[in-house]
């Protein structure tokens, strides 16, 4: 049986959660839809110091803290990885594996995930060494060497988290200076602990088949290859939008990003889009929850205008 809602939302990330906060306490009925534990990144954060009213808080605390206030007038959630988006005039049908929802509007916040490196040995040492998510599994890594890819915030501050764990960090980034925010390129190079290899590419992650024990090296100036000895490796070298089940509404750019207006309405009327999912500069929680707050205002317009036809 289809069961109908006024809004569902998928994924619930801080602009998820934020839009569905909205919508249900303007009375619509809200079904919010996640593949995974709600918070979506801000659980692989180890420490928020840029949230407005907190001066530092872990990633998993927020996210808690977010998903009681955002249910808090009957927001209804439920686990389900959505395979599809059909539009039928003002319905909305969304499609999981096991159930099938309705709805007149659709806010799409299904975030972004982590672009890989696409070397050899990075599938075959996943969990072995190879990770995404520095607070998921530093822990294993005590007082071992790693290696952080990559040069933008994450990277950064992952790394610099790392080295409260690690024997050693060091931070391999394809050109000679980091893109991160100047604060976190500060706190990273007081560290004793944490070195630096520039103009460099991993051209393959190494092990001894059981786990990850080196990564093969190309300097990218000089042609230069060298092998690197590390336990684990820790990639943050982009990311990619979830876009797959609504690549067919002609929403999404050549990237997979979805393209909005102000508004957050996307090309499809009744199609909203927030958060990290949408072509935009800024990817911050701050931004998230602000595309929330609009489109849960946006929405309820148009739910309304929908059931006065």
């Amino acid at each position: 049986m289809t069961k109908k809602y006024d809004v569902i939302v998928i994924g619930a990330g801080p602009a998820g959660m934020t839009a569905a906060l909205y919508a249900s306490r303007a009375e619509l009925s809200v079904l919010m839809l996640d593949r995974g534990v709600y918070g979506g990144q801000m659980n692989n954060t180890a420490e928020i110091e840029n949230y407005p009213g907190f001066k530092s808080i872990l990633g998993p605390d927020l996210s808690e803290k977010m998903y009681e206030s955002s249910t808090q007038f009957g927001v209804e959630y439920a686990y389900g990885e959505v395979q599809d988006v059909q539009v039928d005039g003002d319905r909305k049908l969304v499609k999981t594996a096991d159930d099938e929802f309705e709805a007149p509007a659709v806010i799409i916040g299904s975030g972004s995930e982590y672009r890989k490196l696409g070397v050899p040995g990075e599938e075959q040492y996943g969990g072995r060494g190879v990770s995404y998510c520095a607070v998921c599994d530093g822990a294993f890594f005590k007082n071992e060497d790693v290696v952080v890819v990559g040069g933008g915030d994450s990277a950064i501050e992952e790394a610099t988290y790392l080295a409260n764990l690690a024997k050693k960090v060091t931070v391999i980034h394809r050109r000679d200076t980091l893109r991160a925010q100047k604060i976190l390129q500060e706190r990273a190079f007081a560290r004793d602990n944490i070195d630096f290899i520039w103009n460099t590419n991993v051209t393959e992650i190494l092990g001894n088949d059981q786990k990850v024990s080196g990564v093969a090296l190309k300097n990218n100036q000089t042609g230069e290859t060298s092998e690197f000895p590390t336990a684990g490796i820790f990639i943050y070298v982009g990311i990619l939008p979830i876009t797959g089940a609504f690549s067919h509404l002609g929403i999404t750019d050549e990237q997979g990003w979805i393209v909005t207006n102000d508004q957050m309405e996307t090309a499809v009327p009744g199609i909203f889009a927030v958060g990290d999912v949408r072509k935009k500069h800024l990817r911050q929680i701050t931004t998230a929850v602000g595309d929330g707050g609009v489109a849960g205002q946006a929405v309820f317009d148009y739910v309304e205008s929908v059931k006065s036809k």
